[in-house]
């Protein structure tokens, strides 16, 4: 079972609590749970306060409705264990990921958002009059993620019976006079990613670093990141092979975060905040660029399946810093 599969399988949980009169009848079932990552110190790896939503339907307390939630959810195949803690929150150990999995995903995913971005209709919310350029900017990646996660059309939210704007969580301050003309200044894809990298309500930070092509800078680390995976493409190409997903034991971290990304999606898109996004796509980098050393073969060593596994890993981590790139607005350059 795989993180976004986990959400499904909540919401089918409740859905059939109801139906065999576990929860009242009246209890309402979302159409979309939100499963996020575990802070640290936390328990399990996942959790969500999908009881908190319902209880108040089923009447009775979200610690009730974690429990009957949990019986169902500690016998799906997939779930190593449940536990609640708190009020009422849910807490998931997962499997560790497969890899095969994990690439099929990244796959299917990248189609969607190639479509999003491919639109112009889909990338504009339907009025920008009186708007900044960061309340723009932030819009419309907020619009994007809603695409992807199919809740918008034209500009409005599909969910909302008034039709309401995209708007982001919170007010989007805006950027501070003393700045100037930042995208004159450091381009308009660094300049994006300075006002997308910190929460709406928070004003961004401008600085010389986001013309630096080095590690301090955390937008040239995530281009740099994804240039390397089709580097890396490029470079087994020359050698004769080419990727093949398999099983990659050397990369928990990288598997971990590209498993998480459909999570991250719903997150950002939930909270109405791409900042998530961006905090995402930097540990992917990071990971990513940690990982390219064992990808190709080494001295007079010969390509294996083991190689292209881990080609066909890199090159996933690749599309998705790509697509979370134009999620945010951006390009992704395959040289730098």
């Amino acid at each position: 079972m795989t993180p976004a599969d986990l959400s499904r399988c909540v919401v089918r949980a409740v859905r059939c609590a109801v139906a065999d009169g576990e929860l009242a009848a009246g209890a309402a079932v979302p159409e979309r749970v939100v499963v996020e990552r575990t802070r640290p110190g936390g328990v399990g790896d996942y959790a969500t306060p999908v009881a908190f939503q319902v209880a108040k339907a089923a009447r009775c307390a979200p610690r009730d409705v974690a429990d009957v939630l949990a019986r169902r959810l500690g016998a799906e195949p997939g779930i190593e264990r449940v536990e609640v803690t708190g009020a009422g929150f849910l807490n998931f150990v997962l499997p560790a990921p497969s890899a095969a999995a994990v690439i099929t995903d990244v796959i299917v995913r990248d189609i969607a958002i190639r479509d999003v971005r491919g639109g112009a209709a889909h990338v504009v919310p339907a009025d920008e009059s009186g708007l900044g350029l960061r309340e723009r900017v932030v819009r419309r990646s907020v619009l994007r993620l809603l695409c992807v996660q199919g809740g918008v059309a034209d500009g409005t939210l599909l969910d909302s019976p008034a039709g309401a704007p995209v708007a982001p969580g919170a007010p989007v301050a805006p950027v501070a006079k003393r700045d100037g003309d930042v995208v004159a200044r450091y381009g308009a894809d660094a300049a994006c990613w300075a006002m997308l990298a910190v929460p709406a309500r928070e004003t961004p930070s401008f600085s010389d670093a986001l013309l630096h092509q080095g590690e301090a800078n955390e937008f040239f680390r995530v281009r740099y990141a994804h240039a390397r995976s089709r580097a890396l493409v490029r470079n087994a190409h020359q050698l004769g092979f080419h990727q093949e997903p398999g099983e990659v034991d050397d990369a928990p971290a990288l598997l971990r975060l590209l498993a998480d990304h459909p999570l991250v999606l719903e997150a950002a898109a939930h909270h109405r905040a791409p900042e998530r996004l961006v905090r995402s796509l930097v540990e992917l980098a990071d990971a990513l660029l940690d990982f390219q050393y064992r990808v190709l073969p080494q001295g007079d060593e010969k390509p294996s399946a083991a190689h292209r596994a881990r080609l066909a890993l890199a090159e996933a981590a690749g599309t998705v810093l790509a697509g979370g790139l134009a999620l945010l607005g951006m390009d992704a350059p395959e040289r730098l």
